[in-house]
């Protein structure tokens, strides 16, 4: 199994993805593993869902009236969510806010250090997304979900960052952008390709803020 479309690994045969779901089923599992993270079945569904639903780029930008799809600033996503008036509307804004951050922070982690907010902003503002989310759920299911992605918001940054590494061909790895992800989060998943580098973070490195 692969993803929707094709795969090519240094002149290896195309792999045909035809079942995404179960395909980022086993990446989630695997990943989760590897981080040392637990969590309940309904949290680990919800993240597969999520991997496969931003497949395709239109579930993760809204369209204008002229078709082209529309960035718009996290700050500005809370803030309509905060205006609307209907508490479903409120829920909904806000749960794309907590997808959104999340699988930009994991799956496009390199691509914030060329970007004017980092990963602290996108962690940040993740995880109390789903904060809001889960203070408006009224099913006691629904808000131990949105209360796990809240609080183990970072860890599941780290188990994206792994799939988006084992799905993502890279020339090499940027080893400075690495430390420093360490050095502002304490990532395990940072320190474990620092080391594997020949890297070995020093524990006495404190944390700085841009």
């Amino acid at each position: 199994m692969a993803k929707d479309g094709v795969e090519k690994s240094r002149g290896q045969k195309l792999q045909l993805v035809t079942e995404p779901k179960e395909f980022f089923y086993e990446l989630i599992r695997d990943a989760l593993s590897a981080q040392r993270v637990n969590v309940q079945a309904e949290t680990e569904f919800y993240l597969v869902h999520l991997m496969e639903r931003f497949i395709s780029t239109e579930s993760l930008y809204p369209r204008s009236s002229d078709g082209s799809l529309q960035e718009e600033a996290l700050a500005l996503m809370v803030k309509g969510a905060f205006e609307q008036v209907a508490l479903e509307q409120q829920r909904s804004l806000f749960r794309h806010v907590g997808d959104f951050s999340l699988y930009v922070a994991g799956f496009f982690q390199d691509s914030l250090n060329r970007k004017i907010v980092d990963l602290d902003y996108y962690i940040g503002m993740g995880g109390a997304a789903y904060r809001a989310v889960a203070e408006r759920e009224e099913s006691q299911q629904k808000q131990k979900i949105y209360g796990e992605l809240a609080e183990k918001f970072p860890k599941f940054v780290d188990v994206l960052a792994e799939v988006s590494d084992k799905t993502t061909p890279r020339s090499e790895k940027d080893l400075l952008r690495m430390y420093d992800v360490w050095v502002r989060t304490r990532s395990e998943r940072a320190a474990r390709a620092l080391q594997e580098a020949g890297i070995i973070p020093s524990q006495s490195a404190r944390k700085t803020l841009q």
